[in-house]
């Protein structure tokens, strides 16, 4: 009960400030999100044991190029080397190869690739058409957490089949199921709110459908790096839920492909 409340308390304060930061203006949004990075970027040295100060200058300066010139063909080819290796990680999870980073030229480029161009995309999800939108975002988030919240019910409750116990014991197929079939009915709420005018009801069921798929297979990495590092949780910063990284592994890994649908495919 104690870590219940513990872990229900942080969840309250982080999505106030989150929300509070995205309806405030797009300089708040954009400077907690890099914030964010900065901590995760922090963590995943940790989990890599990379101890070079290049990343985060790295991240500072590709985020504002990006914000600089967001119609750049260079965005373009960064959001294509941001999926590939995304893919490529998807491709290391399903077939139970390690993910190596045993050189420090290998610990950059999954800095980079892993955290780096996925921060900089989530600071961009918000803006579409050039007008930053903050009803965009949050219907996002409130996907992601639609998802994460009954994928753990569900599971909790009804889950028998395990879903990858080799990465991560407690998810079953059940609970992705639940996830899942919550969040298109989410969705479809968002589609017909007053708030919504931009995508039609099959739009969203897409975008939810990336959210929990790609989601899910994003918290599977973060799951598989941290057993590999042999760690629980990628740092202590929020009480009951480990580090910024644990907590955003999902909407991290699916932001560049929800960027890309909704940018390149509506």
């Amino acid at each position: 009960m104690r870590n219940l409340l513990r872990r229900s308390l942080s969840g309250i304060i982080y999505v106030s400030i989150f929300v509070s930061a995205i309806l405030f203006s797009k300089e708040s949004y954009i400077l907690l999100v890099a914030f964010f990075a900065i901590i995760a970027i922090y963590e995943l040295s940790k989990i890599t044991k990379f101890k070079s100060v290049i990343a985060y200058l790295l991240f500072g300066l590709t985020l504002f190029l990006m914000h600089k010139r967001p119609e750049s063909y260079a965005i373009k080819m960064i959001l294509a080397i941001n999926i590939a290796s995304s893919v490529y990680l998807i491709y290391q999870l399903f077939a139970k190869k390690e993910i190596t980073f045993s050189t420090e030229r290998e610990k950059l480029g999954l800095s980079i690739r892993y955290l780096i161009f996925s921060f900089c995309f989530l600071t961009l999800l918000p803006f579409y058409n050039q007008n930053y939108t903050p009803f965009l975002m949050i219907s996002v988030l409130i996907l992601i957490w639609v998802n994460d919240s009954f994928a753990f019910l569900v599971g909790k409750n009804f889950g028998k089949t395990k879903l990858f116990v080799s990465v991560s014991p407690k998810k079953t197929v059940e609970g992705f199921i639940g996830g899942f079939f919550f969040t298109l009915i989410a969705a479809y709420l968002i589609s017909i709110s007053l708030f919504s005018s931009d995508f039609s009801v099959l739009h969203w069921f897409a975008v939810a459908s990336i959210i929990s798929v790609i989601g899910t297979i994003g918290d599977l990495i973060e799951s598989k790096l941290k057993r590999q590092a042999k760690i629980k949780d990628s740092g202590t910063i929020m009480p009951g839920h480990g580090g910024i990284l644990d907590r955003l592994d999902s909407l991290l890994f699916a932001a560049p492909f929800v960027y890309l649908y909704i940018n390149f495919i509506i």
